[in-house]
């Protein structure tokens, strides 16, 4: 197996350069294991989009998670869990409005596996939510 560390041209870089946007494990065959760095919502010059908006930043988030996604020929429909930090449950309600979009519920398919947790405050002010994303890229 390899290890890829990658910041896609596709997507702005991450804050300083500080960290990948994904980690890359290939399988053998074609197919890997791509393991997101955790994405809040932001420009690309770094601002926080609509901040306090947890619908508008789930929004964007999964903007830059497709973008991240096709740089290594993986979609939303390759994602297999989800774990998402939220300053208050409360916007739960918003947040599963745009998940629901993104990743319709059986007799379809299945949604991504999940976790979601409250914590007390993200690194960006007005950032209600942070998202990780594990996919698999099929050979």
């Amino acid at each position: 197996m390899e290890l890829t560390l990658d910041n896609p041209a596709a997507v702005a870089a991450p804050f300083g350069d500080r960290f990948a946007h994904v980690a890359r494990l290939d399988t053998g065959g074609g197919g890997a294991l791509l393991l997101l760095a955790g994405q809040v919502a932001v420009d690309d010059a770094g601002a926080v989009v609509a901040p306090g908006d947890a619908g508008a930043q789930a929004e964007r988030i999964f903007e830059i998670v497709a973008g991240v996604l096709a740089a290594h020929g993986a979609t939303l429909a390759d994602v297999a869990h989800v774990r998402t930090f939220m300053t208050d449950l409360d916007d739960l309600p918003a947040y599963a409005a745009v998940r629901r979009a993104l990743f319709p519920a059986a007799p379809a398919t299945l949604p991504p596996a999940s976790t979601t947790v409250e914590v007390s405050r993200l690194f960006l002010p007005g950032a209600v939510l942070e998202v990780e994303v594990t996919a698999v890229v099929r050979p």
